[in-house]
Parts: structure tokens; sequence; C-alpha cells
């Protein structure tokens, strides 16, 4: 990816967004959107999952206010931002991704915002066809009741604004998250520049999905580290060519997927740098 042939990973980075939703005045969350605030606080105070594990692996943790307390609108009503808004959040992210690309030779991209597995699920089904019981899962926990409320809403959202077949800008636009925008930009960047990607899970995803759909070279730098317990990701995985790393059933967000999967392409590189070869320990190929 990077056009070296001994490219090595000596530093790695997690660039985590965060960004309120206008939809959960829908009830399609356990939790009021105020929690994404609290969070961003905890991450910034090194006190969470994603934080724990970034010093256990040696990865820079960068956080993200996207649109933290401003939030989208409630896309069941309007579009989610304006066109202004959309654009300004993707040009964010392309300068993210340059300040990424000179410190770091592996990126990983987390996210939180309670209310996200809602435009993550209605950008899977606009862009992916599917219908919203599809690709709608339980985000942070509900039960089966709110999660068939929680299809209604994207499907009637997609035909508001009538986004079915409808184009990745417009369908970002219409019902995504101020952080899934940022990360699009940076993802379309880390593209142009050739720097390596580890996508976490659902919500990155829905990212990816709308920049390779706006620029193709996108998909050339990403990898993914795991397939979710959200039941549109593995559906997503399939829109985006994906092997995930890992199948451990995990939901938590933040990045710590991601981190996992860094951890272990770094131990790949390393086994490829320093594990002796046949030849050089004497190792022979056949029988004497």
């Amino acid at each position: 990816m990077r056009g070296l042939a001994q490219a090595k990973i000596e530093n790695m980075g997690l660039y985590l967004y965060a960004g309120d939703h206008g939809i959960t005045d829908e009830g399609i969350s356990l939790y009021p959107k105020a929690v994404t605030r609290q969070m961003l606080a905890n991450f910034e105070a090194g006190g969470a999952a994603v934080n724990v594990l970034a010093r256990q692996h040696g990865v820079a943790v960068t956080v993200i206010d996207a649109g933290v307390g401003e939030g989208t609108k409630n896309f069941s009503q309007m579009a989610a931002m304006t066109a202004e808004e959309c654009s300004e959040r993707l040009l964010a992210g392309r300068v993210d991704a340059r300040e990424a690309a000179g410190k770091f030779e592996l990126v990983g991209v987390g996210e939180m915002g309670i209310g996200n597995t809602t435009s993550a699920a209605a950008i899977l089904a606009a862009i992916g066809g599917y219908t919203a019981v599809e690709v709608t899962g339980r985000g942070t926990g509900l039960d089966d009741e709110g999660v068939r409320h929680k299809a209604q809403v994207i499907d009637a959202a997609l035909d508001k604004h009538a986004l079915r077949g409808a184009g990745a800008l417009q369908v970002l636009q219409s019902v995504g998250g101020f952080e899934i925008a940022r990360m699009a930009g940076f993802l379309m960047e880390a593209g142009c520049l050739k720097l390596p990607v580890m996508l976490d899970g659902f919500i990155t995803c829905a990212a990816a999905l709308v920049a390779v759909k706006m620029e193709a070279s996108t998909r050339e730098v990403l990898f993914f580290s795991h397939s979710s317990a959200e039941r549109g990701h593995g559906r997503m995985l399939e829109e985006l060519d994906g092997d995930p790393i890992l199948d451990l059933g995990m939901r938590l967000g933040e990045g710590s997927g991601a981190i996992l999967g860094m951890h272990l392409l770094k131990c790949a590189m390393n086994l490829y740098h320093d594990m002796a070869t046949f030849e050089s320990a004497s190792v022979s190929r056949s029988e004497a």
C-alpha cells in the first residue's frame, strides 16, 4: 500500500470521532444523546476501554469532536445535515488524514455517538438496497420491539428522502452523522495518501461504504478488524468486499476492535521482518 519493499509499522494512531444524532428524538436508543458528551470526556481523560487497549498496544489516541452538542437534525423530519455541514465534515476529515499520514504508518478509526447505529443502518439500506429490517440491530441493547420501531423509523426516512438508489453523498447528507461524514473524508484522503487504515465495526464501515462509493480508490487502503454482533455488519462487509480479521461477537465500538486488528497486523509485519528464513536458520528443505 505504501509503495515500500520493506515497509514497517513503528507508529500507530487511532482517530476517534464523536457526534450527536437528532434521530434519538424518535426513541431509537436506550440512552439519551447526553451520554455521547459524557463518553467524550471519558475518552479525553483516558478512562474508556479503548484507552486501556491503546496504552497496552502503543497506539496514540486522537479524540475528535465532530459535532457533540450541536448534533445532526432528526432525519425522520428533515435532512440530517445541510450540504454545507456535510461538506465541512468531509473536508475536515481529509485534513485529519493528512495530519495522520505525517505521524503514523498505520491508523485506525473509531467512533462514539448515541443513535449512530441507526444512521449506519440507514446508509447501508439505502446504498445496498436492503430493507431496514435486514440491517437494523440492537445498537446499545434494544429489545425486539425496540428494533422493530427502529427499523420502521429508518424505512420511513428512506422513503421521505427518496434515498433508495440515491448517490452516496445524498445518502450521507440525508441520514448520516457528523462523525460518519468526517470519517468518510478521512478515509478518502487516506486512499489518496496510500495510508493504511484499520476499520473498527459497523459505524466505521458505514463511513467506508460512503467513501468507497464516492472514491473507489479508498478501498485499496482498508483493513477490517472484526465482524461485530450488529445485525447489518455482515452485509456491510459484503458490500465492501471486506475480510474481517476477527469474529468474536464484539459490539463495544470506540475503536476497540480496530486496536486489536492493528496489533495483529503489526505482529504479522514483525514476523515478516524478523523471523528467520530456512536458509538463515540452516533448515534443510529435503532429507539428507
